[in-house]
C-alpha cells in the first residue's frame, strides 16, 4: 500500500493561452505502480479555467471544494461542492472556476497519460 498526502506535492503551475490558474497534483500515476488509473487534484484560480478539449479516455470528476461550471457541447452547467461529473471518451469539456476558485478530484486511465 501507498500512502501520500497533497502536502508532499509541489504542484505543477498551468498558466497559458489554453488554461488560465491551474494547479495539477498527480497523487498517484503509473510511476507509483497503478496499472490502471491515475489520481489527479486539480486547483483552479478564482475566474480561471481547465483547457476546453476532448480526448479517448473517459474520466470522472468529484468538486471538492469551491464552485463554477462545467462546459461542454450541451451548454454550461453549474457545479459546486459534492458534484459528481461524468465526461465521456471524446466529449468536448471544460472547467471554469467561480470568484472563489474550484478544486476538483480527477480519475482517469492510464492510457494516454504523461508518465
Amino acid at each position: 500500500m501507498i500512502i501520500k498526502n497533497r502536502k508532499e506535492f509541489k504542484p505543477k503551475i498551468m498558466d497559458n493561452e489554453q488554461m488560465k490558474g491551474v494547479k495539477f497534483y498527480p497523487l498517484i500515476t503509473a510511476k507509483d505502480g497503478a496499472p490502471n488509473f491515475a489520481l489527479r487534484i486539480f486547483e483552479v484560480a478564482p475566474n480561471g479555467y481547465s483547457p476546453k478539449h476532448t480526448h479517448d479516455w473517459e474520466h470522472e470528476i468529484f468538486i471538492a471544494e469551491g464552485e463554477g461550471k462545467a462546459i461542454s457541447k450541451d451548454g454550461e452547467f453549474r457545479i459546486g461542492k459534492g458534484d459528481c461529473l461524468f465526461v465521456k471518451p471524446s466529449e468536448l469539456h471544460q472547467i471554469r472556476a467561480g470568484d472563489k476558485g474550484i478544486t476538483f478530484v480527477c480519475i482517469v486511465p492510464n492510457k494516454g497519460q504523461p508518465t
